[in-house]
C-alpha cells in the first residue's frame, strides 16, 4: 500500500473521530441543560391503579421527578390512602388530584359520580341490553313505550324518546371501560343522570316497556323526535315524517269587486215649442222653451 494514501487515510480516521467526540459532548451538555437537576419529589403509582381502585401504602412509591412537578402532582402518601381512584393511574405516572375521590368518599361506583349527578339502575335482557354491548363508558337513549293516558283517539301504543346520550356508569357488575368493547351479558346497567332525569328514568321503567337505543360517544347533538303510534305503523301516510321547514303561508280571502255604481240617466230635455208668425206675405218662425212657452 502506498505510504502517502495510508497517511491520508489514518489523518481522515483521526479528524473524524474528534468531530464525533466534540458533537457528543455538546449533544449530552444542551441535554443535561435542559432536564436540570430533579425539580422534587411526586408520590408515583407502584403499580395500575383502576377506576374504582381504594388506594393502599402498597400502591403507591416516591420518587424524584425531573422538571417542573406536574399540576396536581400530590407529594405525600399519607394524602392518597384511603382514597378511591376515579380515573385509571398507569404504573409510574404521577398521582394527580384530578384522578382522585374526595376524601372520605370511599371508592367503588359511588366515588366516580360527579357532584349533582346520580346513579339510576335499570333492569334489562339480552334485547333492552342490546345483546350486552351496554358497556360502560358507552352512550345510549331511552326509548319507552307504552299507551299514554287520557290519549286522543285510538291510536294505540305510542313509543318515544325520553333522555338521550345516557352515559353507562356500570354493566352487572362491571365499572371498568372496555377498550375493545366486547359484550357482556348483564340483567342490570347503571346510568349517569340528573335528579331529574333519575325522576323519568325511575318511572318509565316501573310504568312502561324501555329499550336502550346504542349511539356514537362523539355525537352530542339531540335528535328531535315527535314519537310513533301503533296506528300510523299500519296507515297509509309515512310514519313520523320531519316537518319541511319554509315560509309560512298566508291564505287570503279572494278580493271582491264592488258592484258598480248605478247609471244615473239623464231625462231628455223636451223638444223647443216652434211658433210661427205671419205678417201679411211672410213668415218667421220663433223657437220657444217649454218653461217659456207658460210663462
Amino acid at each position: 500500500m502506498n505510504k502517502r494514501f495510508a497517511s491520508v487515510l489514518l489523518f481522515a480516521f483521526i479528524v473524524a473521530g474528534g468531530a464525533s467526540l466534540v458533537l457528543y459532548r455538546l449533544i449530552s451538555s444542551r441535554i443535561a441543560a435542559n432536564a436540570g437537576p430533579p425539580s422534587g419529589q411526586v408520590v408515583l403509582a407502584g403499580r395500575t391503579l383502576e377506576l374504582g381502585t381504594l388506594i393502599r401504602d402498597s400502591d403507591l412509591k416516591v420518587g424524584e421527578w425531573s422538571g417542573s412537578v406536574p399540576r396536581g402532582a400530590v407529594t405525600k402518601k399519607e394524602d392518597l390512602i384511603g382514597r378511591g381512584v376515579i380515573a385509571a393511574i398507569y404504573e409510574g405516572e404521577p398521582v394527580l388530584e384530578s384522578r382522585l375521590a374526595a376524601k372520605g368518599a370511599g371508592a367503588g361506583l359511588a366515588a366516580t359520580i360527579p357532584p349533582g349527578m346520580r346513579a339510576v339502575a335499570v333492569r334489562v335482557n339480552e334485547v333492552v341490553g342490546l345483546a350486552g354491548f351496554v358497556v360502560p363508558g358507552m352512550r345510549v337513549d331511552v326509548l319507552i313505550s307504552g299507551n299514554p293516558p287520557n290519549a286522543r283517539g285510538n291510536q294505540g301504543t305510542l313509543t318515544r324518546t325520553v333522555l338521550q346520550n345516557i352515559e353507562v356508569l356500570s354493566a352487572g357488575q362491571n365499572i371498568q371501560k372496555d377498550a375493545e368493547g366486547k359484550p357482556v351479558s348483564v340483567q342490570v346497567v347503571n346510568m349517569l343522570v340528573t335528579p331529574e332525569q333519575a325522576e323519568v328514568l325511575s318511572l318509565a321503567s316501573n310504568e312502561t316497556r324501555i329499550q336502550l337505543v346504542l349511539r356514537n360517544p362523539l355525537d352530542n347533538e339531540p335528535s328531535k323526535t315527535k314519537g310513533t303510534a301503533m296506528a300510523a305503523l299500519f296507515s297509509n301516510q309515512p310514519v313520523n315524517m320531519p316537518q319541511i321547514e319554509g315560509p309560512v303561508k298566508h291564505h287570503f280571502r279572494p278580493k271582491v269587486e264592488p258592484p258598480p255604481a248605478p247609471e244615473v240617466v239623464k231625462e231628455k230635455a223636451p223638444p223647443p215649442v216652434t211658433v210661427e208668425i205671419i205678417h201679411g206675405s211672410r213668415r218667421a218662425a220663433t223657437n220657444f222653451a217649454e218653461g217659456e212657452v207658460k210663462n
